[in-house]
């Protein structure tokens, strides 16, 4: 049980407490800041129908635009809103301008991973990770892009899914819940999946 003097630990908390350090000269806190976000970001970006390079400067152009508007946000609590917000509009407006670029199909090249592993537990890991993207790769568009957004948070605030996604917050759980079920079934379904 939470006490009345402690705030839950979401997502947008996290993002206001690094704000709010870093506007108090703790510049590295920014760097934390966009270590956490941009995995949202960059999916909010990337279920607008962007590729993948186009994705990425759409994030970069709006952390840019936040770096410089950092001291007139006076609600570090609406950061995450705003990143998201603003996300979502530099998307649309890139759209637009390439009259509608259509994205290449989510890849397991996409994800980014560690380099640490010895070569063979990175090829069995990578065999791994491709195939459970081709799995999810053949759900419904609305779990592909929910799965990648959940994928990649700790703790997921679902708020923040919600206004990245258009979906409602209540919708959130059920619906991850069916995806994976989904997903289960066709893991289950595949022989190669069990020596993954």
């Amino acid at each position: 049980m939470i006490g009345a003097d402690q705030v839950p630990e979401t997502l947008a908390n996290r993002a206001a407490t690094l704000f709010r350090e870093y506007r108090a000269g703790d510049e590295a806190r920014m760097g934390e800041l966009v270590g956490l976000l941009t995995p949202i970001l960059w999916h909010t970006s990337r279920a607008q129908r962007l590729d993948s390079q186009t994705a990425e400067d759409v994030v970069q152009s709006v952390w840019l635009a936040f770096v410089r508007s950092a001291d007139s946000i006076t609600d570090p609590q609406a950061v995450l809103q705003w990143l998201i917000v603003s996300t979502r509009r530099e998307a649309w407006r890139v759209l637009k301008r390439n009259d509608r670029v259509r994205p290449t199909e989510f890849e397991a090249d996409d994800v980014v991973t560690p380099t640490r592993d010895l070569p063979e537990e990175r090829v069995l890991r990578d065999d791994g990770d491709s195939r459970l993207w081709q799995h999810i790769a053949h759900l419904p568009e609305r779990c592909r892009a929910l799965l990648r957004v959940i994928a990649f948070t700790d703790r997921p605030d679902y708020a923040a899914v919600a206004t990245a996604l258009g979906m409602p917050v209540g919708s959130i759980g059920p619906t991850r819940g069916r995806c994976l079920a989904k997903l289960r079934s066709q893991l289950a379904n595949d022989p190669a999946w069990e020596g993954s």
